[in-house]
């Protein structure tokens, strides 16, 4: 648990420094985001396997990060930059916070609304997904004008 917060802290406070000082790479640009994926996805495939969450959810989730990472990389080679946008931020927390909140309940527990509470942050990071995703998708809809 210690080590996905201070992994989850840690990527946010270096992309807060790398934007404040101007110190923003390509490659900063490409594996920050990529990162991110790999420690949120790697914990909820983890907590289907374990039977912390269902699948089809967890699926939901999966499927906006590959659609959108997709979606960036065609943009790309279009000449297009989709840079990261507020509500990817705020989904990227809630699915940091998913995560936080399923392994505080599996070592201290979370009383007996726990399996509502998982259930409510579960639902917010999948409603967060589809909306951000929606949102990437519009902001790059002329990636797919007819040219």
């Amino acid at each position: 648990m210690a080590i996905f917060a201070i992994a989850a802290a840690t990527d946010a406070v270096d992309g807060y420094l790398a934007r404040s000082r101007a110190q923003t790479t390509a490659f900063g640009k490409f594996m920050d985001p990529i990162a991110d994926k790999i420690l949120v996805m790697a914990a909820l495939v983890s907590f289907v396997e374990l039977g912390e969450l269902p699948a089809v959810p967890v699926i939901v989730i999966l499927a906006r990060e590959f659609l959108v990472t997709g979606l960036r990389i065609l943009a790309v080679g279009q000449g297009v930059e989709i840079p990261a946008s507020p509500l990817g931020k705020v989904k990227t927390m809630s699915h940091v916070a998913l995560v936080l909140v399923i392994l505080v309940g599996r070592h201290f527990g979370l009383g007996p609304s726990g399996p509502e509470l998982r259930m409510g942050f579960l639902y917010s990071a999948v409603l967060l997904a589809l909306v951000s995703g929606g949102e990437y998708f519009w902001r790059a809809r002329s990636v797919f004008a007819e040219r």
